[in-house]
């Protein structure tokens, strides 16, 4: 294996973890924002305003995307094994 085999490996193990949290992360953030505006503008500071609503929608999108989810990595782990004879 060279090192740029190494750092390609690293490199794809990379994208594919950004894009497996992608889902859970991005339903997150949006939440938050909508909530963190309507804080904003109630002027309500309560934490547990925001938090359970994200919680909810991180679940709810970590549900409806868990089938893709599963088949991304399943997809990647397939082919990390297929090609161990050809970096060894």
């Amino acid at each position: 294996m060279t090192p740029q085999d190494a750092v390609d490996l690293g490199r794809e193990a990379l994208l594919i973890a950004t894009l497996v949290s992608a889902p859970v992360l991005v339903a997150g953030m949006v939440v938050g924002l909508v909530i963190g505006l309507l804080q904003a503008l109630t002027q309500i500071q309560e934490q547990t305003v925001a938090f359970v609503p994200k919680l909810v929608a991180m679940a709810l999108a970590l549900a409806l995307a868990l089938p893709w989810i599963i088949t991304r990595l399943i997809d990647y782990a397939q082919e990390l094994i297929e090609n161990i004879p050809h970096t060894l």
